[in-house]
């Protein structure tokens, strides 16, 4: 510990000494010791920001890749078309559907049932009598004319509240207002039966009801079998497939299932894209930053670790099929170990071995489940993930230093109250010292009748 100075002066000055300075000079050297603490904990935390940059890019490297592995992801996604979109429009191909070609004739749409009143010139006109309703085989209801819908108005809300299997309304146009009713049931099954009893009370003229549109059913043929279909939306005549019916055919329409291997490249380029943002990160670790220190993984265990093994899950996992290698899927390797994809190569390999493809990646021991595995336990997966390991093996280092720092801290506030106390009281003495003078100098004077301040 260096020397620290008091500087005060002549001692009959009563000058005294600045006594916070002095502590905080006396204290300085000690507080040195903290010093390779603070280097090792910032260096620490250096660690544990690229260990969750690298934690946080390994985490989006997995999810590219499940949406290769899971069976529910990309390669499970189907897209649809058809030959002529003004006759059929497909809605949807879902996972479950199987790729494959389709000839459909549409021989007849679906069509809804539906009726309409007789035209009241006046919409206010006061109704009276009742109306009963069928829809298809369901039973009949019947409503009866009373004074909370006896207009054309009401009775419209009423049938709507009664939940009667039809939708009501009031068409109006120059000529007068009618009664629409259009039946809740496409096809033959929605079947409007309407049995009229209604009067218009105002003029005392019955009101009858006129078919507006007769319920059927769609006819279609799909591969050569004949279906009906209650609804133009159809969605059982090609399993997991659902489409639009517009018009009717005079020829066959073709509906061409494929496997979506315009989402499955772009899966692939996620991926290949994720690797490489990992790899340049534990690139950037391997020699110097801009000042010339070296960068905080620089030498790690942990980052020879996940180098070893990225690059070794690269070439495991079992075949399938023909597919043997990623290379094959069009993905090649650089010198700095990052990877490129082929887009030509991978979407020729999709349209001519998909399921072989599907294999590697998929199935138990393949390449996509094994790297998939490798991924886990290289993150910040508890208990193992190699990121994890290294993340509490610095926590716990810091901890320690953190406390280490606590305690030297803890210590010099001791200390310094101890050394303001001692200093602050040695101050006072050497403050204190001309009037001790001054007192002795009055008592010679009285003793000895000599005048020290006068000289004689």
């Amino acid at each position: 510990m260096g020397t620290v100075g008091i500087n005060f002066g002549a001692a009959s000055s009563g000058q005294g000494f600045d006594v916070a300075s002095t502590v905080t000079a006396i204290l300085s050297s000690q507080q040195a010791i903290e010093s390779p603490w603070q280097t090792q904990l910032a260096s620490l935390k250096a660690q544990d920001t690229v260990f969750t940059t690298l934690g946080s890019d390994l985490s989006t490297l997995t999810t590219a890749m499940q949406s290769l592995t899971d069976f529910s992801g990309v390669l499970s996604a189907k897209q649809g078309s058809s030959s002529d979109t003004n006759i059929l429009e497909l809605t949807s191909a879902a996972t479950n559907s199987i790729a494959g070609s389709h000839t459909i004739v549409v021989s007849q749409l679906a069509q809804t049932s539906s009726n309409y009143s007789d035209t009241l010139t006046n919409a206010g006109d006061k109704l009276s009598g009742s109306l009963t309703i069928q829809v298809g085989s369901a039973a009949s209801q019947t409503i009866t004319i009373d004074s909370t819908n006896n207009t054309l108005a009401t009775l419209a809300s009423a049938i709507n509240a009664a939940g009667m299997g039809v939708n009501a309304s009031v068409i109006t146009d120059v000529s007068g207002s009618r009664l629409s009713l259009v039946s809740g049931t496409s096809g033959s099954a929605g079947q409007l039966s309407i049995t009229t009893g209604l009067t218009d009370a105002t003029t005392s003229t019955a009101i009858g009801f006129n078919t507006g549109q007769t319920g059927q059913d769609a006819n279609l043929t799909v591969d050569g079998v004949s279906l009906n279909s209650g609804s133009n939306t159809v969605t059982t005549a090609i399993p997991g497939v659902t489409f639009q019916l517009l018009s009717t055919s005079a020829s066959p329409i073709q509906v061409q299932i494929t496997n979506d291997t315009t989402s499955i490249a772009t899966a692939m380029s996620n991926v290949v894209s994720a690797y490489n943002k990992v790899i340049n990160d534990i690139n950037g670790q391997e020699g110097k930053d801009s000042s010339g220190n070296a960068e905080p993984l620089f030498g790690s265990t942990t980052l020879s670790l996940l180098q070893n093994q990225l690059s070794s899950a690269l070439i495991s996992g079992s075949s399938s099929g023909s597919i043997s290698s990623i290379t094959q899927l069009g993905i090649g390797f650089n010198q700095d170990g990052t990877l490129t994809l082929n887009g030509d190569t991978l979407n020729t390999i999709l349209n001519s071995k998909f399921s072989d493809v599907a294999g590697f990646l998929q199935n138990s021991g393949s390449f996509g489940q094994s790297f998939v595995s490798t991924l886990n336990n290289l993150g910040t997966q508890a208990p193992d993930g190699s990121i994890y390991l290294a993340q509490q093996q610095n926590s716990a280092q810091e901890a320690t230093l953190n406390q280490s720092i606590s305690n030297e801290e803890a210590l010099l506030a001791s200390e310094k109250t101890s050394l303001t106390t001692e200093l602050n009281t040695a101050n006072q003495v050497l403050q204190s010292i001309p009037a001790q003078l001054n007192q002795v100098n009055e008592m010679y004077s009285a003793v000895t009748g000599y005048n020290t301040r006068n000289g004689g």
